[in-house]
């Protein structure tokens, strides 16, 4: 899935940022962050080293969807990337619940669907892969209002990578089966930062992807 030499740039929210360098984050001394950015590069590095993968971290921590459109082309496609994975959308639910007034940080589904649609139509000619990851909620009741509303953001997501036929990870599918087996608790703080256990479900799914694993 992946080809040997190439550069990968992930982008993406707090949960892609996670201490990363800035302006642009990439490895040695912890450029990469201490996310699942960092954790694929690891794997990369330490069991494909042959692969000569470089990846780049320019996740922005409080990013929705519009942010990251606002800064694609200068933060992103300047880094002439032969592959781009892209999570986001917990923070285009998550200001509708925490800030329920100030409706200018709300991104609603259909801006949310027509703005991915976009940027991954206007990139795919320009990448050899584009990656969809999805955001979650590490909330196992599906009747939670908010997990509610990012399942809805998830089937956007899915619709959008099906029509534009670019690879979906389902991140929350991951959570949603080890949440079977631990409380939420012991993944994350707050059901949306996860600690490392949570890093490296992310990392697997889209090691998986790529054909790493």
């Amino acid at each position: 899935m992946i080809e040997p030499g190439s550069k990968l740039v992930m982008v993406g929210d707090s949960i892609t940022d996670c201490g990363r360098a800035h302006p642009v984050g990439e490895a040695p001394r912890g450029g990469l962050g201490n996310g699942y950015v960092a954790l694929v590069d690891a794997h990369l590095q330490a069991l494909h080293p042959d692969w000569r993968i470089r990846v780049v971290n320019v996740g922005t921590s409080g990013n929705t969807v519009a942010d990251v459109a606002q800064r694609w082309e200068g933060e992103v496609m300047a880094l002439q990337p032969d592959y781009v994975s892209l999570m986001i959308g917990v923070n285009d639910v998550w200001r509708q619940f925490d800030m329920p007034l100030v409706v200018e940080r709300h991104v609603g589904i259909d801006e949310y669907r027509d703005t991915l649609r976009r940027l991954v139509a206007t990139t795919k000619p320009r990448v050899r892969e584009m990656f969809l990851l999805s955001p979650f909620y590490l909330e196992p009741n599906r009747s939670d209002p908010m997990r509610k509303v990012v399942d809805a953001y998830i089937e956007a997501m899915r619709d959008v990578a099906a029509s534009e036929r670019v690879p979906f990870v389902d991140v929350q599918a991951e959570f949603d089966d080890l949440l079977t087996h631990v409380n939420t608790w012991a993944l994350a703080p707050d059901r949306v930062h996860p600690y490392l256990n949570g890093h490296l479900v992310i990392a697997r799914a889209f090691l998986t992807a790529i054909g790493a694993l």
